[in-house]
């Protein structure tokens, strides 16, 4: 059996993830890939309970950044053993919005929390789960905050003030130096059908089994 890539998409809030996740998404139904996509936090019914307390639970605001970092932690222990990995085992793609990048660069850079602490909690965590391949898409401050404007529903962490944000995304670049093999980085402030085209197109030069699909030359508009 073909493995296929565990793909997962990282960046702040507002840097357009959620929608190419959709875009390959819906280029992988077309063409015949089979795949799973998962969130963090969320993902299983632990993880979407924590999901809930993380994000918009009323008591979730004197919520330390401690117990933060093991809620998530918490999500995705539960999500790689009950989904992940599975789904990798049966010959599945998994798309992920959001792994453990995001605790590294949120807790550990934003939070200001102990590095180390972080890096073995994500270890734990994940186990020997890790991305064949990141996507980062990078947008700044200004373009982010635009973004996260509209009729939805408040969350928790787009409410973090600019300083937070400021370092999450230098953060992430930072990332993207570091593991240049893993962490792809895209200009997020590009048109939505320019950056899937981008996605689509490494992905056919990284992984054969991909490429034989021919994702690169179908387009989606979602």
């Amino acid at each position: 059996m073909v493995r296929l890539p565990f793909i997962t998409f990282e960046g702040s809030e507002g840097c357009g993830k959620s929608t190419q996740v959709r875009r390959l998404t819906k280029r992988f139904d077309e063409s015949g890939i089979p795949f799973l996509v998962t969130r963090e936090p969320g993902g299983t019914p632990i993880g979407e309970s924590i999901r809930e307390l993380l994000q918009f639970a009323p008591q979730s605001a004197g919520m330390t950044p401690e117990t933060e970092l093991l809620l998530f932690e918490a999500s995705r222990a539960q999500l790689v053993r009950e989904v992940i990995k599975p789904a990798l085992e049966n010959g599945k793609c998994v798309i992920a919005d959001r792994f453990f990048d995001s605790t590294t660069v949120y807790q550990g850079v934003a939070r200001k929390l102990d590095g180390k602490i972080v890096q073995q909690l994500n270890d734990f965590a994940a186990g020997a789960c890790i991305p064949d391949i990141t996507f980062f898409l990078d947008v700044d401050l200004q373009t982010a905050r635009m973004r996260m404007k509209g009729p939805r529903r408040p969350d928790r962490m787009e409410q973090q003030p600019d300083d937070f944000y400021e370092d999450v995304i230098e953060a992430y670049r930072e990332l993207a130096k570091r593991e240049p093999k893993r962490v792809v980085l895209i200009d997020g402030a590009k048109s939505a059908d320019s950056i899937e085209n981008d996605i689509c197109q490494t992905l056919c030069k990284r992984f054969p089994a991909l490429n034989k699909s021919e994702i690169g030359n179908r387009k989606s508009k979602v």
